[in-house]
C-alpha cells in the first residue's frame, strides 16, 4: 500500500466512525494511544530495541483480543500507562477509552494492526496523517481544538522570519498541537549533518506548555510522529502564567489562546489586584491586568534570553487597549525591547470567527536607559485582503511578499516604517496603525465576491455577539 493510500484509508475510517457517532476528537485520541502502542511493539520486533511499555500493557497483549475482552484490557492499559513518567505519561495522562463499543474498538485495532509496519512510514507521512486529523477536528469544533490551531502558512512565515538556529532553544508557552515547534524543527534540522547536534535538536531544543490535558497529549504525539522527543516529553501540561520557573529561551514562538479575560487574576509589581478567580503573584509582571494576552506578553518578556527573539500572534486589542496596563506594557515593549516588526493579518483565516490578529516580532535587550526600539516596520496584509476557510484559503505564498519585506527593510505600499518618536506621540500609545484606503468603501465594484462578503458578515456578527456575551458575563447577566 502506498503512503497516499494509507493516508486515504485512515481518513476514510475517520469518516466511518464519524457517521457512527464518534467525534473526530475522540477518534484522534484513540489513534494517539493505539499508534503509540503499535509503534513501540514494532521497535521491539523490527529494530530489537527494548520496549518502553510494561509487558502487561504492550500491543501484543492487546491485538489478540476482541469484543468485551479487548475493551476491558484496553481500559486497564490506559489506566496503567497514565501512571507512567516521561513521554508515555504525557501521552496517556488522564486517558480514557472513548471507543466503548467493543465492535468499533475492534475495528480500529484491526486497522492499525494490519496497515503496518507504521514505524517504516516516513515521519513526514505520519505527520501528514496526524496533522490532517487535527486540522479536520479544529475546523469542525470551533470551541476546543479549533482555538489552538494557528494557520500553518502563518506559522511557517513567522518561523522563517525569526529564523531559529540549531543549538538555540525554542519555547511555545501556549503550544496547542505543536505547530510552531514542528515548523521550527523543520527549519532547523537542515542546518547540520552532525548526528550529535541533530540528536540534541530532537531531544533538548524544544519546550512546549499548554493548560489543557487533551491538547498536550495531541502535541506530544504530533511531535513524536515527526521524530521530536522519545523517552522524555518536550511538552508538558501546566499553566505557563502561574509563575516563573527560571528557564530562559533563545526563541519564543507562540499564539496564546484568544479571548479577552483570564480565569484568574494577577498581582503585579504595582500592587494592584484584578478581580478574577485565581491569584497569581508574579514580581516579574510589571502591570496588573485580567487580559490574558497582556499577561502572556509579560510572561514572554520574562522567559526570553538576554538577546532572545520572539514572534507572537496577538489580537488587535493588545495594540490599542487603553488604561494603565495596556499603555504601560506597550511602552515597556518599545523601550526595553526592540519591537521591530508588526504584521497585520487578514480576517477569515481563523476557526474562531471575527478574529483580528497580528504578529509581533521583537528582540530582548539587556537593561539599558536607552530606548531599544528605534523604528517599527508595519506590514498591512489586512486592508483589501479577503480570505475564508473554504473558498479563499490562506496559503504560504500569500506571505512571500511580507517575508521579503521583513528581510530587505525597504518601504512599499504595504510596508511602512515608523520611528519611536512617531509611535510615542500617538494617543494612548495606540499601535493599531493602518494607512491603506479600503477600496470597498469608495467603489462598490471593489467589493469582494458574494460568498466572501457573506462569510465576513457572519464572522463580524458572531464576533459582536461574543463581545456582548463577555459584557453580559461581567455584569452577571449570563453565567460563565
Amino acid at each position: 500500500m502506498t503512503n497516499e493510500q494509507l493516508v486515504s484509508k485512515v481518513w476514510n475510517y475517520a469518516h466511518v466512525l464519524r457517521d457512527q457517532g464518534v467525534s473526530y476528537g475522540d477518534y484522534i485520541e484513540q489513534i494517539t494511544y493505539l499508534l503509540f502502542l503499535k509503534m513501540d511493539q514494532e521497535r521491539v520486533d523490527l529494530l530489537g530495541e527494548p520496549s518502553a511499555i510494561p509487558t502487561d500493557w504492550q500491543w501484543s497483549q492487546l491485538s489478540g483480543k476482541t469484543g468485551d475482552e479487548l475493551e476491558l484490557h484496553y481500559r486497564h492499559t490506559l489506566e496503567a500507562l497514565a501512571k507512567e513518567g516521561g513521554l508515555i505519561g504525557t501521552i496517556f495522562r488522564k486517558a480514557q477509552n472513548k471507543l466503548s463499543d467493543p465492535a468499533k474498538l475492534t475495528r480500529v485495532v484491526s486497522l492499525i494492526d494490519k496497515e503496518g509496519p507504521w514505524i517504516g512510514i516516513g515521519v513526514d507521512v505520519k505527520g501528514q496523517i496526524y496533522e490532517g486529523l487535527l486540522e479536520k477536528n479544529a475546523s469542525e469544533v470551533r470551541s476546543g481544538a479549533g482555538q489552538y490551531f494557528t494557520p500553518r502558512p502563518v506559522i511557517d512565515a513567522v518561523v522563517e522570519c525569526v529564523a531559529p538556529k540549531i543549538g538555540e532553544t525554542v519555547c511555545d508557552p501556549a503550544c496547542g498541537t505543536g505547530g510552531f515547534l514542528l515548523s521550527a524543527y523543520d527549519h532547523m534540522k537542515g542546518q547540520t549533518q552532525d548526528r550529535d547536534r541533530l540528536r540534541d535538536l530532537r531531544h533538548t531544543s524544544f519546550t512546549g506548555v499548554d493548560i489543557v490535558d487533551e491538547v498536550v497529549r495531541l502535541c506530544a504525539m504530533n511531535l513524536y510522529l515527526h521524530g521530536v522527543g522519545n523517552g522524555g516529553s518536550p511538552v508538558y501540561q501546566g499553566d505557563a502564567l502561574s509563575g516563573d520557573n527560571g528557564k530562559r529561551f533563545d526563541v519564543v514562538l507562540t499564539n496564546p489562546p484568544f479571548g479577552k479575560k483570564s480565569s484568574y487574576k494577577v498581582v503585579g509589581e504595582d500592587g494592584q489586584v484584578s478581580t478574577e478567580r485565581e491569584n497569581y503573584e508574579r514580581e516579574d509582571f510589571k502591570f496588573t491586568t485580567s487580559n490574558k494576552q497582556f499577561n502572556f506578553l509579560q510572561h514572554i518578556m520574562t522567559v526570553m534570553e538576554a538577546h532572545g527573539r520572539a514572534g507572537v500572534v496577538l489580537p488587535d486589542n493588545v495594540l490599542f487597549e487603553a488604561g494603565r496596563a495596556g499603555e504601560g506594557i506597550r511602552k515597556r515593549l518599545l523601550e526595553g525591547f526592540n519591537f521591530h516588526t508588526l504584521l497585520r493579518l487578514p480576517t477569515g483565516i481563523w476557526y474562531s470567527p471575527g478574529v483580528k490578529a497580528n504578529v509581533l516580532f521583537f528582540d530582548k535587550r539587556p537593561a539599558s536607559k536607552e530606548v531599544q526600539t528605534k523604528e517599527l516596520w508595519v506590514y498591512d496584509y489586512r486592508t483589501n485582503i479577503h480570505k475564508t476557510l473554504k473558498t479563499k484559503l490562506l496559503v504560504r505564498s500569500d506571505l512571500d511578499d511580507f517575508v521579503r519585506c521583513y528581510q530587505e527593510r525597504k518601504e512599499t505600499e504595504r510596508f511602512k516604517r515608523f520611528t519611536y518618536d512617531e509611535l510615542v506621540a500617538r494617543d494612548k500609545l495606540n499601535l493599531d496603525i493602518f494607512w491603506l484606503k479600503d477600496d470597498s468603501l469608495a467603489d462598490i465594484e471593489a467589493l469582494p465576491a458574494p460568498d466572501v462578503l457573506a462569510a465576513e458578515i457572519v464572522e463580524n456578527l458572531e464576533a459582536a455577539l461574543g463581545h456582548f456575551r463577555s459584557v453580559a458575563e461581567e455584569l452577571g447577566v449570563v453565567e460563565e
